[in-house]
C-alpha cells in the first residue's frame, strides 16, 4: 500500500521551530518530485514548498521564504531513506494549519491538482 507519513507536528512558540518529516512506503516516490501543502480551517490547501526528484529544483511560497527551507535524502541512493523534510524557522501564528506531505510525477510543481499522492497530514500551531 502506498503510504505518505508526516510526523514532527506539534505546537511552539512564536519566533520557534520545528521540523516536518514525510515518509514514504509501499512505492518507490525516489523519482517523483515531493511538495508540502497546509490547510487553515476555513481556507483553501495552499501550496508551501516543493523540491524536485534530485534535490536541485526547490520552490517556495512568498509568505515563508527565507523561514523555512526544503530537503530530501538523496533520491540516487538506493541505501537512504526516502523521506523529505520541511525545517521551519521564527514561525509566525500565521503558520498555522495541518501540514500535507505529497508526490507528484512533475519534476517540481506548485498546485494542488499535480500531486497524486498525498499524506495524513501533521498539525502545526504556532502561539503568540
Amino acid at each position: 500500500q502506498v503510504q505518505l507519513v508526516e510526523s514532527g507536528g506539534g505546537l511552539v512558540q512564536a519566533g520557534g521551530s520545528l521540523r516536518l518529516s514525510c515518509a514514504a512506503s509501499g512505492g518507490n516516490f525516489r523519482s517523483y518530485g515531493k511538495g508540502w501543502f497546509r490547510q487553515a480551517p476555513g481556507k483553501e490547501r495552499e501550496f508551501v514548498a516543493a523540491i524536485s526528484w534530485s534535490g536541485g529544483s526547490t520552490s517556495y511560497a512568498d509568505s515563508v521564504k527565507g523561514r523555512f527551507t526544503i530537503s530530501r535524502d538523496d533520491a540516487k541512493d538506493t541505501d537512504a531513506k526516502d523521506t523529505v523534510y520541511l525545517q521551519m524557522n521564527s514561525l509566525k501564528p500565521e503558520d498555522t494549519a495541518v501540514y500535507y506531505c505529497a508526490a507528484t510525477t512533475q519534476l517540481i510543481h506548485t498546485r494542488v491538482y499535480a500531486y497524486n499522492y498525498w499524506g495524513q497530514g501533521t498539525q502545526v500551531t504556532v502561539s503568540s
